[in-house]
């Protein structure tokens, strides 16, 4: 009798964890270049399931968090500070702390010093692996398609594209940056948009109806629990009597 709630309760705690991944996902449709999540499950001692289930019930097992790196869409804003990169690359950054980060993430703004930073005060590095700055003198800001900078005091520096053989390992950091294990390989031919945004790649609908899909899927093992502790109830009262 105990396989039974031990099954259902594994899958109740999966479903818990994915409404989590996916009230996220829906709380980060407006971040700019947020990429979505998906839980990935194994099922294990699949059976043909229980009373007051609407669909056999497995042993589940969330095996990891896997993240969407395909590309949102690409959004103008008019600001020459802002970047969005085409296809595949992150932006190099220097974090706060001294480490170097990344992200697609290309708002930028200038800080008291003239630097290029994130909102988060992360620096924007350039291929020669140092923040780029402005003066006053640096007006009619450029940013060609390779990440080559230009203002009126002529050019100032390239910013750096940086690309994973495996972006699922990029470890997230907030502010849509990332941490990662390995060195990636800068990219050759850059293909940057000046004045434009990657928004988020998350499709609201598609996660709308992913909450609907659980919240049904955790109420149909939420009956079999309480059908299972009614029958357990009975069965105890019987040996009682």
């Amino acid at each position: 009798m105990e396989t039974t709630l031990i099954v259902a309760l594994s899958r109740q705690d999966a479903l818990r964890r994915q409404m989590d991944v996916v009230a996220n996902n829906l709380a980060n449709m407006n971040t700019n270049a947020f990429k979505a999540e998906e839980m990935l499950f194994t099922d294990h001692v699949v059976g043909s399931g229980a009373p007051g289930a609407a669909e056999p019930i497995a042993f589940v097992r969330d095996v990891a968090t896997v993240r969407d790196h395909a590309q949102g869409r690409i959004e103008a804003t008019g600001n020459p500070l802002d970047v969005a990169i085409q296809g595949d690359g992150f932006f190099a950054l220097e974090d706060p702390a001294g480490g170097e980060v990344y992200s697609r993430n290309g708002r930028f703004q200038l800080d008291d010093s003239g630097r290029l930073v994130t909102a988060e005060g992360a620096a924007v590095l350039t291929r020669a692996g140092s923040p780029l700055y402005f003066t006053e003198a640096d007006t009619d800001i450029a940013i060609a398609r390779d990440g080559t900078v230009s203002s009126a005091s002529g050019e100032l520096g390239q910013l750096r594209i940086v690309a994973f053989a495996k972006p699922q390992d990029l470890q997230p950091m907030g502010g849509g940056m990332y941490a990662a294990g390995a060195a990636g390989q800068d990219v050759a031919r850059p293909h940057l948009e000046q004045g434009m945004l990657e928004r988020s790649n998350v499709e609201p609908i598609l996660e709308m109806e992913r909450m609907i899909r659980v919240q049904r899927a955790y109420e149909s093992v939420r009956n079999l629990v309480r059908n299972e502790d009614e029958r357990i109830k009975q069965m105890l009262q019987v040996y009682a009597a």
